[in-house]
């Protein structure tokens, strides 16, 4: 039989212990449908490596077999599967379903997406957001103070030269790219698919018009100086002026977040 028979429960409690009382005490994972014991594995096989990208998986009717299931859960499954850009499907002769090949844009859009839904929920604070920003900035600066190219540093200056831009939202542009700018001279790809989520989460509970009128020249003063410190190559000072400047902006970010004064 597909699935799982249900769990038998005692047909009486200890006394003073209530039905309700007695399920929620219980440490036990919910059964969950067959598709999706289906889908866990599978995905437990490609995140592994014991399925590489590439790969062709057996056939619904052999996945069937596999897992002692009817094709249709089979085929949930893989529809599953195939909403999270895990697998796809070709058609022809050739065809069938194959392992994808997950890029960082995907990977970050998914997590974006995620880190906004318990953002918009109430479930992540803004504290926790700035506190995971600080986790991965933090090292990050520090790493590009080592790691730095002429390229970074052209850059950098660049985005620091454009001044006296009276648009809010486009001097916030600016000032996130300085940042973006910094994880990518890091020279660690997973630093920035991971902050640009964050990043924009941010970005969405800030309400920028009520930043204080000299907040964006205190942010281009802090910037000026974390530049001057990977331009210098002294990881020691650009790993204290950045840790210093995200602890500076919490107040506005925590002032001005939507979620917290609506």
């Amino acid at each position: 039989m597909e699935g799982n028979a249900p769990v038998n429960m005692p047909a009486s409690l200890p006394q003073g212990l209530s039905h309700e009382a007695g399920r929620s005490s219980l440490s036990v994972n919910r059964i969950q449908p067959a598709y999706a014991q289906v889908a866990s594995q599978l995905r437990d096989l490609i995140v592994t490596g014991q399925i590489q990208t590439g790969d062709h998986l057996p056939n619904e009717s052999e996945l069937a077999t596999i897992f002692g299931v009817s094709r249709s859960t089979v085929r949930e499954a893989l529809r599953s599967l195939a909403a999270q850009s895990l697998v796809y499907t070709k058609r022809g002769v050739t065809g069938g379903t194959f392992v994808a090949e997950l890029d960082a844009e995907t990977v970050s859009a998914y997590l974006r997406t995620s880190l906004g839904l318990m953002s918009g929920s109430a479930g992540v604070s803004v504290a926790e957001l700035l506190e995971t920003r600080a986790a991965l900035e933090v090292p990050a600066t520090r790493l590009a103070a080592i790691r730095r190219t002429d390229g970074a540093i052209t850059e950098m200056e660049q985005n620091l030269s454009i001044s006296n831009v009276e648009d809010e939202a486009v001097r916030y542009a600016k000032n996130s790219r300085f940042h973006e700018l910094i994880l990518e001279a890091s020279g660690n790809r997973l630093l920035g698919l991971v902050a640009s989520p964050i990043f924009d989460v941010l970005k969405s509970r800030f309400r920028r018009e009520d930043v204080e009128k000299n907040y964006w020249d205190r942010v281009d003063n802090d910037h000026r100086e974390i530049f001057s410190h990977i331009e210098a190559g002294d990881p020691d000072g650009a790993e204290s002026a950045m840790r210093a400047h995200l602890r500076r902006l919490e107040s506005t970010y925590e002032a001005t977040d939507i979620t917290a004064h609506p």
